[in-house]
């Protein structure tokens, strides 16, 4: 067994086995359920459903105009996005580049999300993909992320069909 979680384990059994009547700290936490299976071919679906949390489909639509870069068009990208696609392109030896003003382009939008996608997310859930599309490459993990999974599931649910949630 790991030393490190032998040591936890180790650590934590007393606050389990505790014969204070209160329930210690660690076991009032709750878990949040993740999604954790790969999507089962939902890209078209995904995308939809970001699309319309995002933009609801508008091309030429602007968003945190308080923000020093907004973001634009139908999926809301910021040039860090278009700054990452272009490194990913770069690295896989790919001839091409998207200019900032490509956000303006649904096609083109939807492209470097599937670039990204398939780049960081090649085996990624739908709720993790979403998570992260919206919170950065750790947004899967922030609090902050469930309510925009929450609009996206409910559109996906209408686009797909139930979503299975694993729960631990």
């Amino acid at each position: 067994m790991n030393k490190a979680f032998l040591l936890v384990l180790l650590s934590i059994i007393p606050l389990l086995i505790s014969s204070e009547s209160k329930t210690p700290q660690i076991l009032n936490k709750r878990i949040t359920p993740i999604n954790i299976l790969p999507s089962q071919n939902s890209t078209p679906h995904l995308i939809n459903a970001l699309i319309h949390v995002e933009s609801r489909g508008k091309s030429d639509a602007i968003g945190d105009v308080h923000l020093k870069t907004p973001s634009i068009g139908v999926l809301q990208i910021r040039p860090i996005m278009v700054r990452e696609v272009n490194r990913i392109l770069k690295k896989r030896g790919k001839n091409k580049y998207f200019i900032l003003n490509d956000r303006f382009s649904k096609s083109k939008s939807i492209e470097m999300f599937k670039i990204w996608k398939g780049y960081h997310h090649k085996n990624s859930s739908d709720e993790v993909i979403s998570r992260c599309w919206n919170g950065g490459s750790l947004g899967y993990k922030n609090k902050s992320t469930l309510q925009y999974w929450g609009k996206v599931k409910d559109k996906l649910e209408q686009l797909n069909g139930k979503i299975r949630i694993i729960t631990f």
